[in-house]
Order: structure tokens, then sequence, then C-alpha cells
């Protein structure tokens, strides 16, 4: 039993870092582009769904309203709420795809990822802390 237990061992520290770092990447890539995906009118990227409509993106007036009626964030319009989140949520995930100032686009999603956590659904701990696991990890392992 304690060799197999070793094996198994043995075999779960062979995992490479940039497999479980490119699964975190678009996982929670993932996450954020839908959401911003729902902030937006006239560009439609949805990869998993196959949709594409390129177009010029502007902030749908339902983004607003939710800023407005339901997530209601202090010290900040719901307009500039809504466009902030949109713009974060399309262009920090690419970022983050990319490689491109990974641990800083990281670190704007864990900021997000926050934001959402304490202000807006504070019940939704189990998520958000897996997605901020995920983040911190991509912010704090050098790449090996």
């Amino acid at each position: 039993m304690t060799e197999l237990i070793l094996k198994l061992r043995t075999l779960f520290e062979g995992i490479p870092y940039s497999i479980v770092a490119l699964l975190g990447r678009f996982s929670v890539a993932g996450i954020f582009w839908k959401s911003g995906q729902t902030k937006v009118e006239g560009l439609v990227i949805d990869l998993v769904d196959g949709q594409f409509q390129l177009g010029w993106p502007r902030l749908s007036g339902n983004a607003v309203s939710l800023f407005a009626d339901e997530y209601k964030l202090p010290l900040i319009s719901p307009q500039l709420g809504a466009t902030f989140a949109a713009l974060g949520e399309h262009v920090l995930p690419v970022l983050l795809l990319v490689g491109l100032a990974t641990r800083f686009s990281a670190a704007g999603l864990l900021v997000m990822t926050a934001v959402i956590q304490l202000l807006v659904y504070p019940g939704a701990w189990p998520t958000h802390g897996s997605w901020a696991a995920i983040l911190l990890m991509l912010m704090m392992i050098r790449y090996l």
C-alpha cells in the first residue's frame, strides 16, 4: 500500500506546472470573458457556442441597469462601473491567455473578484475563492 502511495505521489509531482497554468488561464479567462459579453452589444465572440458577431462593442443598457439596481457599488456611478467592468472583463482575460503582463492581468481580475465578493455577492465565497486561488497561483509562481 505504501508503495502505491509513493508511486502516485511521484506521478502527481510530475504534473507540469505549464499544464496546470494553461488550464487555470483558460478557465478564469472564460469566466470573465463570458461575463463581459453580457455587458456589451455589437461584439459577440463565443468559441464554445460558436457564436460570432464582429462589430464595434457598445455598453448594453442592461449592464448599466444591473449596476444601478443590483450591484449598487459605492463611490462609482453605474455607467462608469459597467464600463470599467466590461473593459476589464474583455481586456484582462485576453492578456492572461496570450501571456502578456500575466501577473498584472491576474491582479486586475483578482481585484474584480474581491469587489464582487465583498460588495456584490458575499455569499458566493466558494466560487470566488476558487477564482482567487487560480489567479494567485498565476501571480506568484515563476514558470518552470
